[in-house]
């Protein structure tokens, strides 16, 4: 009896072979992909971001800082007049200011007490990132000014508050919308995820649909398809701005409450934000749709579209920070509707911007969903002729 019911559970697999692939290969795939993106996670490619540097002091030992920090980093781009907004919209990574009076403050033996150097990133950039460019460029410093100071013969002690630290200042430049924190750059990643993942949800209830016989009986009484896949797209909208809502207020009041940093939505473009996730939302809804038309079975619906959401997730700088994968795999990202929608979001959230500045993400985001409703209605009247 029992090598009957496992020969019937055996059968039961072979005849759903799609779902059955994807079991086998979408783990693979993840393995590659996973593999692939976190290459370079333990040797952040610092060298690889564009930078600039604001010389307010030109005499000689700030001038030969610069040159130290050239050669872990490649020459700078030209400051112009420009910067800050290149900063803001995050073109240009980072920039180093060097104050006047750092020369001098190299020279002296004494630890220093004020900063001299200030680190001024784009408000989007990583906080792993964040840190390292700032306690490389602490070490930097700290090395020229040892080196020159061992020119001196003496000095006196050192004051409480003095450090080597303290030469280097460090912050997210913002000229516009709230101050970045660690939620601010977390929450929009996430929301993302979540609203994206509706996909589970809506495979299974059409596949169930489907086989009860639901679907049939309603295009025998004269909907059409395009009315029934709109009529399952628009409560799934519904389903993401209730993610949103509950996610940005998780934000803003629970997270304080366990200690987190609290989400600011002050100064923020009400208008981009809410156009940025709307989009993120349609090119959600439509690629579910047309997942949902594509899988044949419960286990198909079940098992290929989470995968392929986190594989998407995995991809578009969800899961894996941009900045630590290899740089083939960070061309590759900004093709993915993920990471368009994240990019939208930063910009609303960290760096200030307005509806102007989202359009380029919202316009492929529409496009995407325009195309994957299209691809849906193609292949829900190709499953049921």
């Amino acid at each position: 009896m029992l090598l009957a019911l496992i020969r019937k559970e055996l059968i039961a697999l072979t005849r759903d072979m799609h779902g059955l692939a994807a079991l086998f290969l979408m783990p693979m795939v993840f393995i590659v992909l996973m593999s692939l993106t976190l290459k370079d996670i333990y040797r952040p490619p610092l060298a690889e971001l564009s930078y600039a540097v604001d010389m307010r002091d030109t005499a000689t030992p700030a001038q030969w800082l610069k040159q130290l920090w050239q050669r872990g980093h490649g020459a700078p781009q030209p400051l112009g007049t420009d910067w800050q907004e290149r900063l803001r919209n995050g073109s240009l990574k980072y920039v180093i200011v060097m104050e006047p009076g750092l020369s001098e403050e190299l020279e002296s033996a004494a630890l220093s007490t004020e900063a001299r150097i200030r680190l001024l990133t784009e408000p989007g950039i990583d906080a792993n990132l964040f840190n390292a460019l700032r306690a490389e460029l602490i070490g930097a410093s700290g090395e020229l000014k040892a080196r020159l100071a061992l020119a001196v013969p003496g000095t006196a002690g050192p004051a409480p508050d003095a450090s080597i630290q303290a030469m280097v200042h460090a912050e997210r430049f913002s000229t516009a919308g709230p101050r970045p924190t660690s939620v601010q750059q977390n929450v929009p990643a996430w929301l993302v995820f979540g609203m994206f993942f509706v996909v589970a949800s809506l495979s299974s209830l059409f596949v169930q649909e489907r086989s009860s016989g639901a679907l049939g009986r309603l295009q025998s009484l004269g909907v059409s398809r395009g009315m029934l896949l709109a009529s399952k797209a628009l409560p799934y909208l519904g389903v993401n701005a209730l993610q949103a809502v509950l996610m940005l207020a998780a934000g803003i009041w629970f997270m304080p409450l366990i200690g987190g940093d609290a989400l600011s939505l002050a100064g923020i473009s009400w208008g981009a934000l809410l156009l940025s996730l709307a989009a993120v939302s349609l090119a959600a809804v439509s690629l579910s749709l047309a997942l949902a038309c594509m899988v044949r079975s419960h286990a198909q619906a079940a098992t290929i579209g989470p995968m392929v959401n986190v594989l998407m997730a995995a991809a578009g700088g969800i899961m894996v920070p941009k900045f630590v994968m290899p740089g083939f795999m960070q061309r590759l990202v900004e093709i993915s509707p993920m990471n368009w929608g994240l990019e939208a979001l930063l910009t609303v959230l960290l760096r200030g911007g307005g509806v102007a500045d989202t359009l380029p993400q919202v316009g492929r985001l529409v496009a995407f969903a325009a195309l994957m409703f299209v691809l849906a209605v193609f292949l829900f009247r190709r499953r049921a002729s």
